[in-house]
């Protein structure tokens, strides 16, 4: 099947300086370097025409091209700290694309390397829903939220303060969870933004963001205990990868 005409970056990134799992992205997970799960999904994908890994890091960018990733620069290090925003990561990679090689997306799907498990079938069914929606400034994938902030507190000065309430119910924290709002918690699968959101709006969000629900398990590798796991469900999944000649190491 032919990509999409809309030019669709995929944009991964991975800093060097991970403190849980050092060099946990280029660790070998389920036969894989960790980053490469995520890069060969995009390249798999039915939509994305470009894939990129923004890295502070000489061995992740070495390991990124011989998986199939462009790396065109070297993410500066004032981009890579531990408290850096994503989108300071995403303004950098956009201002050097449009300087450097006049090339502006049309979305940009970002994959987090940290959350190998997710299907070729699911990106693709996210990028096909902004896709659709014009007037939409993001999309942000969701899940069910297993515990309400409508029963969470604050403590101030010794005191408890609802998290949230609502207009003309008392004592909402009390009520049966059945009778309150459903609420979302966003889970990292998949984001995918439009450039305009990020350089004009100054967000990675913005106010329109589209709701994408996963209604699976999700694991996300951030510290020793969970690679077990994730190695299990890697090693069960067959995306039936379509490029193989790009997979050889």
């Amino acid at each position: 099947m032919k990509k999409s005409n809309k030019k669709i970056l995929a944009l991964i990134p991975a800093r060097s300086g991970s403190k849980g799992i050092p060099g946990k992205n280029i660790m070998d997970i389920a036969g894989k370097p960790l980053i490469a799960h995520s890069i060969l999904q995009a390249l798999d994908s039915k939509y994305i025409n470009r894939v990129i890994v923004s890295t502070d890091g000489k061995d992740i960018s070495e390991v990124s091209k011989k998986w199939g990733a462009e790396v065109p620069f070297i993410r500066p290090k004032k981009y890579a700290a531990d408290n850096s925003p994503d989108i300071d990561v995403f303004k950098h990679t956009l201002n050097w694309l449009r300087k450097n090689e006049n090339y502006n997306p049309d979305l940009i799907v970002h994959l987090r390397p940290t959350g190998p498990v997710r299907s070729v079938s699911t990106i693709d069914k996210a990028i096909s829903t902004i896709k659709r929606i014009e007037n939409a400034d993001s999309l942000r994938s969701v899940s069910l939220a297993l515990q309400t902030p409508y029963k969470m507190w604050s403590i101030n000065n010794n005191f408890m303060n609802p998290i949230l309430n609502i207009p003309d119910m008392i004592d909402s924290h009390s009520m049966p969870r059945q009778s309150l709002p459903e609420v979302y918690w966003q889970n990292g699968y998949i984001d995918i933004i439009k450039p305009s959101t990020i350089l004009s709006k100054n967000s990675m969000s913005g106010k329109k963001v589209l709701p994408f629900i996963i209604d699976e398990t999700l694991f996300e590798l951030d510290y020793p205990e969970d690679i077990p796991a994730i190695e299990k469900i890697l090693n069960n999944i067959d995306e039936n990868i379509k490029h193989p000649k790009r997979h050889s190491v």
